[in-house]
């Protein structure tokens, strides 16, 4: 029998054990030496274009002919390793040509310090523009879309489906597509524009709209609306004027559908202002300012001016919506609402996190 080439003792190896064999520990050694492989690559491109730039930016002078002959055949080497793909040629050609780099050509290389600035300076860009163009954070201030939004809640908005404003302006390219009823949006209030609010939309340019106790009629059609019996009905608000939370609080719970979207809305048992549940018949005094523009005397509903939507809460007794002011125009519209990605009432409570991740229909 013929000894082992090493001279040792012979040794079964199981598969997978030796590192590159079939089997997991195989599979991550592989994938390790990939990983390492690639980023020698990246090192070496790095280096080279430092070099190339230091070459081109040498005033004369500065590098002596010799000198740039000999960085030039260096970083010919180092290009003349990449193409072969060996990453032991590639290591040697970095080591060649890193020293010299250093020494001479400092003035073309990056600090470390430059290198985190530029990593910063690019990551907030990115932000900035991700906030600007397509997606932005709010939170939700008040109760007027409870039961689907609550107080605390923070959502992402979706900023490009209806076209992309240009920052701090009303001007808008790229319009994908208009609101559509049913869907929950932030717009820039009519009345404040440094005030956003978010409302769903329950009319379009065109529409006729009516609420006969709190129900809606779009276009002369009553809306599907049905009390969910067997559903004990509270909920938590915020008192923005005593400056409390208040707890479980009495309400009716319905289930609407307005075009593809079902969705939930509640009533309240005593309701502080009654009357825009009928609308425009009881309209509240301050919106008479508005009816002229959008109601026609003897006509029951209002016509929904085109380039305008008409909102209200879900939270159809306390919600300061179109019914007080009027179209939400489409210039001021921010965004459809995503997601909620954070919920937080007056401390972080198990039902609150179990809000985390919620889509907004």
């Amino acid at each position: 029998m013929s000894a082992p080439a090493s001279g040792g003792v012979g040794v079964a190896v199981p598969p997978g054990a030796g590192g590159d064999g079939p089997g997991p520990a195989g599979f991550f050694a592989a994938r390790r030496r990939r990983k390492h492989e690639r980023r020698v690559v990246r090192e070496a491109r790095l280096l080279l274009g430092e070099v190339r730039t230091g070459l081109s930016r040498g005033e004369q002078g500065q590098l002596s002919p010799a000198l740039r002959e000999e960085l030039q055949g260096d970083a010919q080497g180092l290009d003349k390793a990449l193409g072969s793909g060996k990453p032991a040629e590639i290591k040697a050609a970095i080591a060649a040509l890193d020293d010299k780099a250093d020494r001479h050509l400092g003035f073309a290389r990056k600090s470390t310090l430059r290198e985190y600035a530029e990593s910063i300076a690019i990551a907030v860009l990115f932000a900035l523009l991700l906030r600007a163009f397509v997606v932005e954070a709010f939170k939700i201030p008040s109760g007027s879309m409870i039961p689907t939004l609550e107080v605390g809640d923070h959502i992402f908005v979706n900023k490009y489906l209806y076209g992309v404003r240009i920052p701090w302006t009303k001007t808008r390219f790229f319009t994908w597509r208009k609101p559509q009823r049913g869907e929950i949006i932030v717009f820039m209030f009519p009345e404040n524009p440094s005030q956003d609010f978010i409302k769903r939309v329950v009319a379009v340019g065109g529409d006729t709209l009516e609420v006969r106790g709190n129900q809606l009629v779009v276009n002369g059609k009553l809306q599907p609306r049905e009390l969910v019996d067997g559903e004990h009905c509270e909920f938590t608000d915020y008192n923005k004027e005593e400056g409390r939370w208040r707890y479980h609080q009495s309400c009716f719970l319905y289930r609407e559908t307005l075009g593809s979207h079902v969705f939930y809305t509640m009533n309240l048992p005593h309701p502080r202002d009654p009357s825009h549940r009928d609308f425009p018949s009881t309209l509240p005094h301050e919106a008479s300012r508005f009816l002229d523009d959008v109601h026609k005397p003897g006509d029951s509903f209002i016509r929904v001016p085109e380039g305008q939507v008409y909102v209200m809460g879900d939270n159809r007794d306390d919600s300061h919506d179109s019914r007080y002011w009027g179209g939400v125009p489409l210039e001021n519209i921010k965004g459809k609402a995503l997601i909620v990605w954070w919920s937080m009432g007056e401390s972080v409570s198990v039902d609150r996190l179990g809000r985390i991740g919620k889509l907004i229909y």
